[in-house]
């Protein structure tokens, strides 16, 4: 009887083992589970298209996205309310001294280049401008009177401008926040004197004949003056691989798995074949696959 209760204590210790182990276990791998990640707002578009290709290959993953201003994402990260997110900026050297201090091990790269497109109504005589009438509007000195508006106070879109273009110049009063990227170009296609700043994938409409792409017809897109190249670009997927739009940008993954998890599973599918060609067939350019981009001569002799 001893020898049999001592079998059984045995066996009860290792069940017990056994669960303790299994309570261990991340509930999440990288193609099953659940898992919320925050997005600047700016992608949803795309970011949409990339979940529902994600959803139909893994049905035993579920990804919850919360899109936001890019402020509110880097927020998110830090207070550990998620461990994914897709910004357009890697991380301060301050703000991974404090991940360090709170035992978050980030990791990040980019994976796709993007542009911040300017916007202004179909009547406005202004649909060429170089980057320091850009500045002139924005700081309020320019000829022109418009109203200059942003999705959002803490979006990538401002952050980008006031610290890529302005340098560090305080806005006018003459700016202000349209809360969406959406409103921001119903205000402009509603105001003659309106100019937008705006995520590129709002702006670009359904492939042309030539498979080139276009931009939405209810707004004009503006031709940013190029002054090394002396040339006036729009945010076209080669203008961008190229660096010839004056503003260019890179969208970012950032992660704080330290296992392999359902987020760690997405910022790989988007970093690969599928995430990747999906990103250029939305006009972003792809930082992560091979695209040949080659010179088209156009014949003029008939």
């Amino acid at each position: 009887m001893q020898g049999l209760r001592q079998i059984f204590s045995v066996i009860s210790l290792l069940l017990i083992l056994a669960s303790c182990d299994d309570s261990k276990k991340p509930a999440d791998t990288l193609s099953t589970g659940t898992v919320e990640i925050s997005v600047d707002e700016a992608y949803k578009p795309i970011i949409d298209e990339q979940l529902k290709v994600f959803d139909s290959s893994y049905p035993d993953a579920h990804i919850i996205i919360h899109y936001k201003p890019e402020s509110e994402c880097f927020k998110d990260l830090f207070e550990r309310k998620t461990k994914l997110i897709l910004v357009t900026r890697p991380l301060t050297k301050d703000e991974k001294d404090y991940c360090e201090q709170k035992q978050i091990v980030p990791f990040g790269e980019a994976i796709a280049e993007d542009a911040v497109a300017v916007i202004v109504n179909n009547a406005s005589p202004d649909s060429m401008m170089s980057t320091d009438a850009i500045k002139g509007i924005l700081t309020g000195v320019y000829k022109n009177k418009y109203t200059a508006v942003f999705d959002n106070e803490g979006s990538g879109v401002v952050r980008y401008i006031t610290d890529t273009v302005l340098q560090g110049q305080k806005l006018a009063n003459n700016v202000y926040a349209a809360k969406s990227n959406n409103a921001v170009i119903d205000y402009v296609e509603k105001n003659e004197h309106a100019i937008g700043f705006l995520g590129l994938n709002y702006v670009c409409g359904p492939e042309d004949s030539s498979g080139t792409g276009s931009f939405i017809r209810n707004v004009k897109v503006v031709s940013v003056y190029n002054d090394s190249a002396k040339t006036f670009y729009q945010p076209y997927q080669a203008v961008i691989a190229l660096k010839l739009y004056p503003f260019t940008r890179k969208l970012y993954y950032i992660k704080s798995e330290n296992y392999p998890g359902l987020g760690t599973g997405f910022a790989n599918f988007l970093s690969r074949e599928r995430g990747q060609l999906i990103f250029a067939h939305a006009h972003l350019f792809p930082l992560k696959m091979n695209i040949i981009i080659r010179d088209a001569a156009i014949n003029t002799d008939h």
